[in-house]
């Protein structure tokens, strides 16, 4: 068990990094290449190939029971769980299987848990949505990542979300069928998804608004930016960095 692990498009170390795996979370092992075993994960069906070393297997009873029940989710920086002499750091959104208020059952082990955990199937307010969402402001972007220590535009905001008790795919492009959409920056709420797109109509980006037609996204870090009809107007360099597509409106 282990803080954060890489998935790899190739069975590689020097292979692309595409998702993380969580501490706490879930998967299925589809395939095993020498070294290297190919999963798919319970939360949002991504696949990728991780050492073997980093491997930590569960029977396929705790797989299923994992997945038929919602999970909470760490709400602090960094935090640990602990079994005896064993502490294992937990970043933010990490999941905490089983969590009773004291512990977490990970396999057929327990270990306790004493930080701040969000609330078990509960589905978070705009207002409760953007406070998470600034936990993760100034942390670094990382093209594959879900830590406040390296994150991506769509790992951002997927984690936000999951936190929050809202389930997104990983991918900006899988994200943008989700919800509503909101026709107009001016008619937009705190919370909304914004999504931009690259000169041939791709989806590339996503970001969470806030009050103010401001917002917040993963770009060189995680930052707050303006938008308005045109795009993400980025105060550093005096330019838009993206060309808005749609807005979607996901929470209830």
């Amino acid at each position: 068990m282990l803080s954060l692990v890489p998935m790899r498009a190739e069975t590689s170390d020097k292979a692309e990094l595409v998702t993380q795996i969580l501490f706490g979370e879930c998967y299925e092992v589809v395939a095993r290449e020498g070294n290297w075993v190919c999963v798919q994960l319970a939360t949002d069906g991504y696949r990728g190939w991780i050492d073997h070393k980093q491997h930590t297997p569960v029977s396929g009873a705790y797989f299923q029971e994992w997945c038929s029940v919602p999970h909470a989710r760490t709400m602090e920086l960094v935090q640990l769980v602990t079994r005896g002499e064993v502490r294992i750091p937990v970043g933010m959104g990490s999941y905490l299987p089983f969590f009773d208020g004291a512990q977490i059952r990970v396999g057929d082990e327990r270990f306790a848990f004493t930080g701040k955990a969000s609330s078990i199937g509960e589905q978070y307010t705009g207002s409760q949505l953007i406070e998470v969402a600034s936990s993760f402001l100034k942390a670094p972007y990382l093209w594959g990542g879900k830590s406040v220590f390296g994150i991506d535009c769509s790992g951002f905001t997927q984690q936000v979300f999951g936190i929050c008790g809202y389930q997104l795919p990983r991918d900006a492009y899988q994200q943008v069928v989700q919800g509503d959409e909101v026709h107009f920056v001016s008619q937009t709420r705190p919370g909304d998804l914004a999504f931009f797109s690259n000169q041939e109509g791709r989806i590339i980006h996503v970001g969470i608004l806030l009050e103010g037609q401001q917002i917040m996204h993963a770009h060189g870090e995680v930052r707050i930016d303006t938008l308005d009809h045109n795009g993400i107007y980025n105060t550093d360099r005096k330019r838009y960095s993206h060309q808005l597509r749609i807005i979607k409106r996901v929470l209830k």
